[in-house]
């Protein structure tokens, strides 16, 4: 449009050249924290960058890609759910609305009670409600919810996907534990911290059922996440942050 055209450098230079705003070269990014009880899992007296749970290997992870976006002047919003919307903030690049971001996760981080419910995709359609702008979406959770409607939930994460956003779904897991069941062979009560039903057995006698229980669920989500086209991003929270930093850089390139 000619309305864009820099008409004082047409006169210096004899050359057309349009004007490019600085809100449109500049990426807005939107961080979903699942924050409920299942996060906190394995229970860990005090975080550190060597002994981190779910929720703590999420709160870590944004802060660190928080940290790039700010350095390259992005806009970046945070929306955090457990049984309620507990958190909304839209997109912004200023240093006061990092630092408020910042103290938001702090205190997750540092929460000894969590909700002890999960409705993600209840929250998951409110949060797509107000991203209005196209925007590159990072959703943080272990895919665990206290509804048991998966066609729910899967329908929630393509909502994401309206207005062209592009979303990729993190799915940190304590590898070892929840998907291999490695436990010591002795008497066991397992609990479930969002329900409170438990199961009283030995590890080995249900691992390779449980394994392959899992392992199938997991597909399923790979699956029905490359159906809607949402980049699915398996994490092991016992590892560095390589790949989440890794999948942003590449995935920030893409968008943009």
């Amino acid at each position: 449009s000619t309305k864009h055209i820099d008409w004082k450098l047409f006169a210096k230079t004899d050359k057309l050249y349009t004007k490019r705003y600085e809100e449109e070269t500049n990426l807005r990014c939107h961080m979903i924290l699942d924050n409920s009880a299942s996060m906190y899992y394995p229970e860990v007296d005090n975080l550190s960058i060597d002994n981190l749970n779910k929720i703590g290997f999420s709160v870590l992870s944004i802060a660190a890609l928080m940290n790039v976006l700010k350095r390259q002047r992005d806009a970046v919003g945070l929306s955090i759910y457990s049984d309620a919307y507990n958190y909304y903030a839209p997109e912004k690049g200023s240093e006061r609305h990092f630092q408020m971001l910042l103290a938001q996760l702090s205190s997750v981080g540092m929460a000894k009670n969590p909700p002890k419910e999960t409705k993600t995709y209840t929250y998951l359609h409110q949060i797509a409600e107000n991203i209005k702008r196209r925007s590159l979406i990072f959703l943080f959770t272990d895919m665990f919810q206290t509804e048991k409607n998966d066609a729910e939930l899967f329908e929630a994460l393509r909502h994401l996907k309206y207005n062209k956003h592009d979303v990729v779904l993190f799915h940190p897991m304590d590898k070892q534990r929840e998907i291999f069941f490695n436990f010591e062979n002795t008497p066991k009560r397992f609990v479930d911290v969002e329900t409170g039903e438990h199961l009283d057995l030995y590890a080995d006698n249900i691992k390779e059922a449980y394994n392959e229980r899992v392992t199938n669920y997991l597909n399923d989500i790979k699956m029905k996440c490359a159906q809607y086209k949402i980049k699915y991003v398996d994490i092991d929270i016992h590892r560095d942050f390589s790949t989440v930093l890794n999948t942003f850089l590449v995935e920030r390139n893409k968008f943009l």
